[in-house]
């Protein structure tokens, strides 16, 4: 029988506590990998870290603010301690703040924040984490980016540390190909998170805008990221891959209205 794609992995996924980072550990950990769920929220990693053992998989979980550089260096170590290894690093944690309404009312300090999360934090990961995947010899990164980070959807910071990060992982990856280790980017369009909340009317408008006619899963997210985490991606890198349901690809908006049908932007 051939064994798991993942047997004998070790993983560190952050951000893991829910959403596209719990569906992502539990993917992981389902094709075999040992996990190590991190999260801002210790108690969020663990209710995810013992959902995936009571699957009958191996994780822990462990709180980690990937804004602080001795917690990243932590939870990197913890991994190597508790694995053994390293093999792959899921940077997946955020920060996301509303626009004011005017763009010269941008507040500094939200700024800052939303970058230093979502562009610095997975900066702070791969740092700490290349060692380990350049010795393992199979190491990957996968970073989760954002349509955002591609085209208009709102959203200045978030947009732009997006787009950042989309710019790291070519960077990356021209460095660390020639060690071995593999560096890639997910860009998901709209996924039903505990981010959309409350806005269920909203998504139902959204998802009449793409041509799948639907919005995304975490779970969408996670099978985009275990394939470019897996040795079945052994020659892809530097490489943004969109799992968006068509979004960028297709302007169904501008479709109906040329066909005279009504839609709109959720």
């Amino acid at each position: 029988m051939t064994p798991p794609r993942f047997h004998g992995y070790a993983a560190l996924v952050t951000g893991a506590g829910q959403g596209i980072g719990a569906a992502t550990a539990h993917r992981l950990a389902a094709e075999g990998a040992s996990v190590l769920v991190t999260d801002l929220d210790g108690a969020r990693a663990e209710r995810t870290a013992a959902a995936i053992r009571e699957a009958g998989g191996t994780a822990e979980p462990l709180a980690c603010d990937v804004g602080d550089r001795a917690a990243v260096d932590t939870a990197v170590a913890h991994a190597v301690t508790a694995f053994g290894r390293l093999d792959v690093l899921v940077n997946n944690a955020y920060a996301h703040h509303d626009d004011a309404p005017l763009f010269e009312d941008e507040d500094d300090d939200s700024w800052a924040h939303t970058l230093d999360i979502t562009l610095t934090g997975p900066y702070r990961c791969s740092r700490a984490a290349l060692p380990h995947l350049v010795a393992s010899g199979r190491g990957a990164i996968v970073s989760i980016g954002s349509v955002n980070g591609e085209q208009d959807f709102g959203g200045h910071a978030y947009s732009a540390a997006k787009s950042g990060l989309a710019s790291l992982t070519r960077t990356l990856a021209g460095h660390a190909g020639p060690r071995g280790v593999r560096v890639n980017l997910v860009a998901p369009g709209t996924v039903r998170t505990g981010a959309w909340a409350g806005r269920d009317d909203a998504l139902k408008r959204a998802a009449g805008l793409y041509p799948l006619g639907r919005i995304g899963e975490p779970e969408d997210i996670a099978s985009a990221v275990a394939f470019l985490a897996s040795a079945d991606a052994a020659w892809i890198t530097g490489t943004t891959l969109r799992v968006d349901g068509g979004l960028l690809g297709v302007n169904t908006g501008f479709r109906r209205a040329m066909a005279g049908e009504s839609g709109s932007a959720g």
